[in-house]
């Protein structure tokens, strides 16, 4: 097989139909040849990739799924149901692609036909198969949050940079206008200088107590559990066993940190990109906190963070704001969320409330235009779209590694501190807390073996 080396051809003209036969005529090689394709294994088959991951990635053309591993059998199945449906009402064909299947997704990686992946599984674990799969060679899409922990975090960074793998991560508000356009206003001074930004986001609630199940037989549950400690079965630890509502594994800390790293990676990544610190990150931060006395769901509820930056910017966080970021200047204020958007069905926003994706104090401060000579952000209009662009360009794209580390960093350093009553000082160089050796060895978690990035070959 051609590998992506010889792909020669971007996203644009690639829309349409094709026909891929086994055996391949000639009459069909040209762009939309299987040779052309980028062949990409999915990793994770939960809400996120059935709902969000693989519809965007199946627009484009140039991406071919060939493969789908997940740890429940009952998913694996409906993956490759799923793929195969789409690929046979789209060819009219029930032999354009058998889809493979993999129980354990390392023995995807191992497969030579497969370019990319993309990982849409729980939280716990994102950063280990993104490693093993930069390690491997394969371009990589990731959901958020960036790792766990500031330890996985950091390995995942250095190792996908060394080896020279397009990462894009799944912060797929970098490919929504109003983001990019309230970012160039503020990096512009088109509301004078900045000084502080809030961000709205809301806690989790608590839950009731959970009697301990029987494992069902089509869940690996010791693989599902990773590298996290082990703990009795229960659904509602975990995610549904019919259906793909919102899992309760999004509640548990032993798996996350709630919120905060849930939506927050979206929100910080984007006020980033407006304060132009993609890559450094604040000098303090401080929190407060509620966290359920009883229940399975352990995750914050109500909280505020109080985080500064260089240059006298104060950023604020809370379920007290409306949902989304508001940039404050000397000369006015900006406001953007997603508006009526939302990833999937079950997104934990009120449309309602978040109507309005772009605001400001003064309307001409939002008719204002960049000029030439002025500062213009990175341009995608679609998170996978542009993955599958630089995976042909091999240029960077619109939410790279080091981006995503960064913001995660925030969120987790930030989730510290809500379990320390006190100031922490953040050292962005060493990405360490300055003299609390207590906040420092909260940096990392013990890996249970045989996983977690600690028993990764590098």
């Amino acid at each position: 097989m051609i590998r992506r080396n010889f792909i020669r051809h971007s996203l644009a003209g690639t829309a349409g139909m094709i026909i891929a036969p086994t055996i391949i005529p000639s009459s069909v090689l040209g762009k939309n040849a299987p040779s052309n394709k980028i062949n990409i294994g999915q990793i994770g088959f939960g809400r996120i990739a059935k709902g969000h991951d693989l519809p965007e990635t199946l627009a484009y053309d140039v991406a071919r799924v060939m493969a789908v591993a997940d740890v429940d059998s009952n998913r694996l199945k409906d993956g490759k149901q799923f793929l195969e449906k789409y690929y046979n009402d789209r060819f009219k064909s029930t032999s354009y692609l058998n889809v493979k299947t993999y129980g354990d997704y390392r023995e995807m990686l191992l497969n030579k036909d497969i370019d990319a992946v993309i990982i849409s599984t729980p939280d716990h674990w994102h950063a280990q198969p993104a490693l093993e799969a930069a390690l491997a060679g394969k371009d990589i899409y990731l959901q958020k949050p960036t790792s766990l922990t500031i330890k996985e975090g950091r390995l995942l960074s250095d190792i996908v940079n060394r080896q020279g793998v397009i990462l894009q991560m799944g912060t797929q508000q970098r490919s929504s206008a109003q983001f990019r356009i309230a970012a160039e206003l503020v990096r512009n001074g088109r509301i004078g200088k900045l000084h502080t930004v809030r961000i709205g986001l809301p806690g989790d609630p608590s839950g009731p107590d959970a009697p301990e199940m029987p494992v069902p037989a089509n869940l690996n549950y010791d693989m599902w559990l990773g590298s996290t400690p082990e703990v009795y079965y229960t659904e509602m630890r975990v995610h549904p066993q019919v259906g793909y509502d919102r899992p309760g594994w999004l509640r548990c800390e032993q798996f996350g940190a709630g919120m905060i790293t849930g939506w927050g990676q979206h929100h910080i990544d984007s006020a980033n990109w407006g304060m132009n610190t993609e890559y450094s990150g604040p000098l303090s931060v401080e929190a407060v906190a509620e966290f359920p006395r009883s229940g399975l769901w352990n995750v914050h509820g109500d909280f505020m963070v109080k985080a500064a930056y260089p240059d006298d910017v104060m950023m604020y966080i809370s379920g007290g704001y409306p949902n989304g970021i508001r940039y404050e200047g000397t000369e006015g204020w900006i406001f953007v969320s997603r508006g009526d958007y939302q990833a999937t069905a079950s997104d934990p926003n009120t449309q309602a409330k978040n109507s309005k994706a772009l605001d400001a104090s003064d309307p001409r401060i939002l008719q204002s235009v960049i000029g030439e000579n002025e500062i213009h952000l990175y341009k995608s209009d679609n998170q996978h779209g542009n993955w599958l662009d630089c995976i042909q360009s091999r240029k960077q794209p619109v939410s790279p590694i080091e981006m995503g580390h960064r913001a995660c960093t925030v969120c987790l350093i930030s989730h510290i501190a809500m379990k320390l009553p006190r100031k922490l000082n953040w050292d962005i160089k060493t990405e360490r807390f300055i003299n609390d050796d207590e906040a420092n060895a909260m940096l990392s978690r013990p890996n249970r073996y045989p996983y977690g990035v600690d028993y990764v070959k590098l």
